[in-house]
């Protein structure tokens, strides 16, 4: 389970869980003018809140977050894991606004119209609660705000601009090489050290060998052939990664936070290579983060 794929929705759901397990473990009801010696129930004092309050709108949070950070989506049922746990939440927030409504569950209606008691402190919360919950789970896909990562993506060790050197590390060509056939030596220079190298064209310096005139054309070789550098990027929402035959089923998701190397361009489209070597192309390159 990948965490850095948690959106800030996500958080928000996260968050709205914890108070209503807050919410759980305070008064079901409030009584006037009480005394003090009466103690009142809190939430798990009554079955149908805990079962259509609690309950389902901590199990609908789990669900939520679970799929989020699965590589690939899970269905139970026929029915996708992140969708089941929508519809947990929305039952949760309608469950808590029925309790609210009538918080003595039919009480206040025996013997000749008694009022019975009041709110809790707890059901109030746990209506908030459930409320936010619902409300993050349905508008997450909907609003770019809450679509963005929960934790920023690191940063590589050695980042560099689009189109730069890229440094050594996973899938990097490499540090700074040597022309082909050349010596190490002087700052460039191919030959011996000491000796000054081939200016451009490759025509000698004065009192420069002869023999030093072949090292143009391999220096020309040895660059690249395009403008296209390697580079790091980060995408802000998870992204197919499709086979680069031109199949229209997906290798494999770029998840956020999840640094991935571009080998090469083609077009909008981006090749990239995964932290597990496959290659594939990332149709979308919209938003990326290049590092």
């Amino acid at each position: 389970m990948n965490i850095r794929s948690l959106t800030r929705g996500d958080g928000v759901v996260i968050g709205a869980a914890v108070l209503l397990l807050i919410a759980s473990f305070l008064g079901l009801y409030s009584v006037k003018d009480a005394p003090d010696s009466l103690e009142l129930p809190n939430l798990w004092g009554s079955g149908p809140v805990v079962l259509g309050v609690v309950l389902a709108g901590i199990i609908g949070a789990a669900l939520i977050v679970v799929a989020r950070g699965l590589p690939q989506p899970k269905k139970v049922a026929g029915l996708d894991l992140g969708q089941l746990g929508i519809a947990f939440t929305i039952f949760a927030a309608w469950s808590a606004l029925g309790n609210v409504f009538d918080p003595a569950s039919g009480v206040d209606n025996v013997g000749g119209g008694s009022d019975g008691p009041d709110l809790g402190m707890g059901l109030i919360l746990a209506l908030v609660a459930t409320l936010v919950m619902a409300a993050a789970a349905v508008a997450t896909p909907l609003v770019p705000a809450l679509k963005g990562s929960l934790i920023p993506a690191a940063r590589p060790a050695a980042p560099q601009p689009y189109g730069g050197q890229p440094q050594g590390g996973y899938g990097y060509p490499g540090a700074q090489q040597q022309p082909y056939g050349g010596q190490p030596g002087h700052p460039g220079q191919p030959g011996q050290p000491g000796q000054p190298g081939p200016s451009f064209g490759g025509q000698p310096q004065p009192g420069q060998p002869q023999a030093a005139q072949p090292q143009a054309p391999q220096q020309a070789q040895a660059q690249p052939a395009g403008d296209f550098s390697p580079f790091w990027f980060a995408v802000p929402v998870p992204r197919p990664l499709f086979a680069e035959d031109g199949s229209p089923t997906p290798i494999a998701e770029l998840a956020p936070g999840t640094w991935y190397l571009a080998v090469e361009q083609r077009g909008a489209n981006l090749v990239a290579q995964t932290q597990d070597g496959r290659r594939g192309v990332l149709q979308d390159t919209s938003g990326i983060q290049r590092g």
